[in-house]
């Protein structure tokens, strides 16, 4: 049995006459599924629908899965390790790393982290349960997608499924804030127990999607403020000095911050000195364009992009006694590319997140998933406004499905348009026909 193309649930491999390979019916599945289509109604950082410009979980899940398969490509041909297959864990194929990249945001709610963050505490200060999206993403995966012939989800290859891993932990053992419900680590365990996979480490596909989300996160999210007007092109705006303040509180209270090892430089320095090359970097591209700042904007962000996805690289990582997967220069982990990189998804955040009016999104986002969740937490009441397929699903899966991991699923589910909707359905005092398609 070829360990990295097992399914979990599927019979066998090659029951079926079409002439495609494993990870290809992977692709086909995940971008096939209502999951992923629902994607384009989900926030990035401007509500979906904000316009045509801004991206959306969709477009910025494409574009991770572009980065991340060029990237795989290169380390391919690059390290001569990965040729000899010596643990289905230390591989990169190509299609894997896309399909995980494709995968990586399903499980978000409506509404961007501010939609996770509030069904995280409901669940967690009613009934003590966890809501994590990267969690979520497995309960999509191999339980609440669908396909033809299937009842446990897209039944992807143990590959995809561990490239989508990137936190290799049980969420509901103690003092996790990030992993995978019990359940679905329970199946995820057991892939990871026949792969020989080391204590809390991920795959190198894993590992290369989280990078390359970052990588998009840091560079595609800064060209949308700058489009907005939030991220302002001129030395008042970079020279302020609260601008530095606030990176620095966000740097500094980050917690997956310890490995960047900040207390071996001047933080304030630092984020100053990347400003400053920042700006001086677009008024020289500025002049180059020809003063047009739409070009301006794009070839800031392919540059960027070029720039990390250029000194990807792999590693040993003697603490783990495993590879990882990081910038990298000289044969050592570039640690001042890394911060950089910190710097600028910190620009990206306190400049568009932290903005007012964005603010002002996320407190309306805020209340609509919470009277959402008081319409349909009781169950007696809830089941009468909830689609039919959906409370004969419950029916089908009470056993082991909770009425409130249930009701999280559903609301989860939604895009942020059709939280509107139904919130309006239910508490404005008119809106469109009882005859609308859910």
């Amino acid at each position: 049995m070829d360990l990295r193309k097992m399914r979990l649930d599927e019979p066998a491999i090659g029951t079926f006459s079409e002439e495609r390979e494993e990870y290809e019916r992977d692709y086909a599945r995940l971008i096939q599924s209502p999951a992923f289509r629902r994607l384009q109604g989900k926030s990035q950082v401007f509500g979906a629908g904000s316009g045509d410009y801004y991206r959306t979980r969709l477009t910025h899940s494409l574009e991770v899965s572009q980065i991340a398969r060029e990237v795989s490509r290169r380390l391919g041909k690059q390290y001569p390790f990965l040729a000899k297959r010596e643990h289905p864990g230390l591989l990169l194929d190509p299609t894997v790393v896309e399909c995980a990249s494709l995968a990586h945001d399903f499980g978000h709610p409506p509404f961007g982290h501010k939609g996770e963050e509030v069904l995280n505490q409901l669940l967690t200060e009613e009934y003590g349960m966890k809501y994590e999206g990267n969690a979520q993403n497995y309960r999509i995966l191999m339980f609440l997608e669908k396909r033809a012939g299937s009842g446990s989800g897209l039944d992807l290859t143990a590959s995809v499924l561990l490239g989508v891993n990137k936190y290799p932990f049980c969420l509901d053992d103690p003092g996790r804030l990030k992993g995978v419900y019990r359940e679905e680590w329970a199946r995820i365990s057991h892939i990871r127990d026949l792969w020989a996979m080391p204590k809390e480490c991920s795959t190198l596909e894993a590992q290369l999607m989280d990078l390359c989300d970052d990588i998009a996160y840091s560079t595609h999210d800064i060209e949308d403020g700058i489009r907005a007007g939030k991220i302002q092109m001129n030395r008042t705006f970079f020279e302020d000095d609260r601008l530095i303040d606030n990176l620095i509180h966000e740097i500094t209270a980050d917690q997956g911050n310890g490995d960047l090892r900040w207390h071996e430089v001047d933080m304030r320095a630092m984020c100053r000195r990347a400003m400053d090359d920042y700006l001086e970097q677009w008024e020289e591209l500025y002049i180059q364009c020809e003063r047009e700042s739409s070009r301006t904007r794009r070839e800031m962000k392919a540059r960027w992009v070029s720039t990390f996805a250029g000194r990807v690289g792999i590693i040993d990582d003697s603490a783990k006694g495993w590879k990882r997967v990081t910038f990298v220069r000289e044969g050592a982990e570039d640690l001042e590319l890394l911060r950089t990189m910190e710097i600028l998804k910190k620009l990206a955040w306190v400049t568009l997140i932290k903005d007012f009016r964005i603010q002002r999104l996320q407190m309306r986002s805020e209340i609509m998933i919470r009277r959402l969740w008081e319409s349909f937490r009781d169950p007696e009441r809830g089941r009468l406004i909830l689609p039919p397929d959906w409370t004969e699903s419950f029916e089908r899966h009470k056993s082991h499905w909770q009425w409130p991991r249930f009701i999280a699923d559903y609301i989860s589910g939604m895009t942020d348009s059709y939280a509107s909707k139904v919130y309006n359905e239910l508490y404005a005092s008119k809106t469109g026909s009882i005859y609308e398609m859910d």
